[in-house]
């Protein structure tokens, strides 16, 4: 789909906007919200997400992130609480005027579902007033409002972190652990292949019973090591630098912020071929990004493997189009038009300057 066409400055919305993010604070681990809040000009105040804040403070854009996450819980109790929270909350938008943004993270939810929450979040499509694609592959509803904006680099965030030296052939695993990453193939092809002079570290929290088949891999393999915890930033760029390539076996793949820390710190990145991979691959320059067809199985371990044999990249991944600062301010812009929109009773939406 393509973006909405941009609309003359002059008619930006002016003054401070306030906007409820469906994110949690940053806590020294690298997120995505950490983009939210350092890129974030003077002029927007970020808010960040509790159930009590969303229905009762006053803010101008309501931002989701993710928005299963918000419905879920262990118990069907607690479940059903928070769909009528949401349902609430979509009300109370609704009423207030205040317009509905959601960052395009993923094409669908990793994990699927109930019947419940499935009709809720189509709900929630519905009413919502712009998306924000973090590349310009993204598939979204029919007819809905679109920008596109680049998920930020991390080049600002890790320059001031010690880094290690380049561990010859170790391959890395790094971020949370879970069924769709695909893991447990990793493990398995890795078992199986033993390629020459490799090791393979991981490096994340996993769940308890991935957790368990990951120690089981260590038990019996000297080359297989591991960090099960998440780390904080320090750990994580010296883990990564030290990696010779960095190994995303996940069975699907479309955003990644883990893809862009490996290619902020330099790493070269196996990763599966997709639509937004290619994209990206053509962005930063040749060499950086190796994808592989189908499945994570032998002939990708050896066409990473092979790419180590060809020795190091000259140069650095080209980034440039994903300063923080820009993207904070495109963010800005699309919340100016879309507020301005909302307040002239128009239906298009404009695009920020400088989106794709």
């Amino acid at each position: 789909m393509a973006d909405t066409a941009a609309r003359p400055a002059a008619e930006a919305v002016t003054g401070t906007l306030t906007v409820l993010h469906s994110l949690a604070p940053p806590d020294g681990t690298t997120k995505f919200v950490d983009q939210i809040a350092g890129g974030a000009p003077p002029e927007v105040a970020v808010r960040y997400f509790s159930w009590s804040r969303a229905l009762r403070d006053e803010y101008d854009v309501l931002h989701l992130h993710w928005p299963e996450l918000l419905l879920r819980a262990r118990t069907k109790r607690q479940r059903f609480a928070k769909r009528q929270a949401m349902r609430m909350l979509l009300l109370r938008t609704r009423a207030k005027g205040v317009p509905i943004v959601r960052t395009a993270h993923n094409l669908q939810p990793h994990e699927v579902g109930g019947r419940a929450e499935r009709r809720l979040l189509a709900e929630i499509d519905r009413r919502t007033d712009l998306f924000i694609r973090l590349n310009p592959t993204t598939a979204l509803p029919e007819g809905s409002r679109a920008v596109t904006i680049l998920h930020g680099h991390y080049l600002d965030r890790f320059a001031g972190h010690p880094r290690s030296d380049v561990v010859p052939g170790r391959l890395l695993y790094f971020g949370i652990i879970r069924p769709y990453k695909g893991v447990e193939r990793l493990l398995d092809v890795y078992a199986a292949e033993r390629p020459d002079a490799t090791e393979l570290r991981l490096v994340g929290n996993p769940t308890p019973a991935l957790r368990e088949r990951v120690q089981a891999a260590v038990d019996a393999d000297d080359r297989v090591t591991a960090r099960l915890a998440f780390v904080d930033d320090d750990e994580l760029v010296r883990e990564v630098t030290a990696a010779d390539l960095v190994v995303l076996p996940y069975s699907e793949m479309h955003n990644s912020g883990v893809l862009l820390v490996a290619l902020s710190l330099g790493r070269r990145v196996l990763v599966p071929r997709s639509p937004s991979n290619t994209a990206i691959s053509e962005e930063v320059g040749p060499g950086w990004v190796i994808q592989y067809d189908g499945e994570f199985g032998p002939e990708a371990l050896a066409l990473g493997v092979a790419a180590l044999r060809e020795g190091p990249l000259d140069g650095r991944p080209d980034l440039a189009d994903r300063d923080w600062d820009a993207v904070g301010r495109r963010h800005a812009d699309a919340y100016r038009a879309l507020l301005h929109d909302r307040r002239r009773g128009r239906g298009a939406i404009a695009s920020p300057a400088g989106s794709a």
